[in-house]
């Protein structure tokens, strides 16, 4: 609290902060009143008066501590991050009652301050409230890309992603047989090739960006707009938990945020004129971009966010489910190969394509036991509580915030045995239908579901098909136990790297 304090303006300004101190702090204790005459209200999580819980979840992975207070106080409780109550839920059964049941009292989203700056304001399809932008931009998403026809269209594109991820990694085994190998730096590649082909027409090699007053090649747009994007909505800020301090400046939260939001906002505005100029002079349209050029009436921001958001969830998170999955499978050798002798079974002599997966039940065990103890978003972004409901036979009032906890959910004792371990046979158990892509929490449930999980799923399962078809699969010496995250995320904290045999 002293470190929360000091962080406020001191000159000048001792009336007004102690003036804004007592109303908050009196907010506050009159929500926590309120919550405490409430009957059958979720367990509590027992904290510090102002503060809450706030000083017990300080460290870089809160997801972990949810996961580990559900084993004493349920799979739901309400606990106090700052000014508002906060009910996490912990396992699949209640997180599905909320996102499907539910879903029309806990339909809206409540960002923090950096989501909902890098988001414009929720003006992307995967955080947006449940309104006529969310619908408008989720049926664009499924006519303009995500839909059977429109993959068809990128089906040969996709097919040269790999071939080309194939080609490189056999280049350098023959160039240096004991060399180890980026396996994030070749996929993360491919992976944006394919996400600039398909939002943009065109694998963009370089741009002219009149801010910058240079060119920009394709390794510096990815960093702007994928990298350092993805890096900066895991930033924190303490007025998130506080938010009646929100006029108190939190400098260096703001230059990062707002610097990360206008590069990437003058790079995407180039990339999208860069395309309307190839338009013009008669390029034939064939990307999502020119998809929603022709059938909507969005503003320019809306459209620039909206190709935004499929280029940066169809490059980041397709390559931490597969670069996980791979580095599973390089460190556990009697599941490769099994997962070798299954491919060979289905496929023989021929390469594997999107075809052979329905025929390839231990691939798809391999996929979702990824999903399952490696989820790309450990907390789902919370939702708040706009009508009084029920959850888990709780009462749960209208002002609270809800925080889905898709790791504890993944790590439910009570539904997963020895669930941190990776185990891709427990998916082999008749109580899991293969066809059903949403086992885990990883894509969300109900009307929220992920627009881009079938794609997602294809590529990653092709991909690790692929690999494992065509290589022998090592980690580097020293590495077999590199399983860190970054912060609360599910992002791999070290590359992978691999040593490769062909077969």
């Amino acid at each position: 609290m002293e470190a929360l304090l000091a962080t406020l303006p001191a000159a000048g300004g001792g009336a007004v902060v102690a003036a804004a101190a007592v109303v908050g702090l009196a907010a506050i204790t009159r929500v926590r009143m309120e919550s405490k005459k409430r009957p059958n209200a979720p367990p509590a999580i027992p904290g510090l008066p102002i503060i809450g819980n706030l000083h017990q979840l300080m460290e870089a992975k809160p997801h972990k501590t949810f996961a580990k207070w559900s084993e004493t106080y349920g799979p739901i409780y309400t606990l106090n991050i700052g000014a508002l109550p906060t009910v996490v839920l912990n396992s699949t059964e209640v997180a599905k009652e909320a996102m499907v049941a539910k879903f029309s009292s806990i339909s809206s989203r409540k960002l923090t301050k950096a989501l909902s700056l890098l988001s414009r304001d929720k003006m992307m399809v995967a955080i947006s409230d449940h309104g006529d932008f969310h619908k408008i931009g989720k049926r664009f998403a499924m006519m303009g890309l995500f839909g059977f026809s429109a993959q068809k269209q990128f089906w040969d594109t996709r097919k040269q992603m790999m071939d080309n991820m194939i080609s490189t990694f056999r280049t350098s085994v023959i160039d240096d047989p004991h060399a180890t190998h980026d396996f994030r730096k070749v996929f993360r590649d491919e992976l944006f090739r394919l996400s600039m082909i398909q939002s943009l027409g065109e694998d963009v090699s370089s741009v002219y960006v009149e801010e910058f007053g240079r060119e920009i090649s394709k390794d510096e747009i990815c960093q702007i707009i994928v990298i350092d994007i993805m890096q900066c909505l895991s930033a924190v800020d303490w007025r998130d938990f506080f938010p009646y301090f929100n006029w108190v400046p939190n400098k260096s939260f703001d230059t990062r945020v707002t610097t990360t939001e206008a590069r990437r906002t003058v790079v995407m505005r180039a990339l999208i004129n860069q395309r309307k100029e190839r338009i013009e002079s008669g390029e034939a349209r064939v990307s999502y971009l020119d998809f929603l050029l022709e059938n909507s009436t969005l503003t320019e921001e809306q459209l620039m966010m909206l190709v935004f958001e499929v280029i940066a969830g169809g490059t980041e998170t397709t390559m931490m489910t597969t670069e996980w999955a791979m580095y599973e499978l390089a460190r556990n050798r009697e599941k490769q190969d099994r997962l070798y002798q299954e491919i060979q079974e289905v496929c023989g002599d021929d390469t594997v394509t999107d075809d052979h997966l329905p025929r390839m039940p231990y691939l798809n065990a391999v996929f979702h036991e990824t999903l399952r103890l490696h989820p790309a978003a450990t907390l789902l972004p919370p939702r708040f509580i706009h009508e009084t409901t029920t959850l888990a036979g709780y009462q749960v009032p209208a002002g609270t915030e809800v925080m889905i906890n898709v790791y504890g959910c993944n790590m439910d004792k009570n539904q997963w045995e020895d669930p941190e371990e990776w185990r891709p046979e427990r998916f082999l158990d008749s109580k899991f239908d293969v066809t059903d892509m949403y086992k885990t929490m990883s894509f969300g449930a109900g009307k929220r579901i992920c627009i881009g999980s079938a794609q997602a799923t294809s590529i990653s399962c092709t991909a690790i098909a692929r690999f494992v078809q065509e290589f022998t699969w090592r980690v580097r010496e020293g590495d077999e136990d590199k399983g860190d995250t970054v912060q609360l995320t599910g992002y791999k904290l070290q590359p992978l790297y691999v040593h490769l045999s062909p077969r």
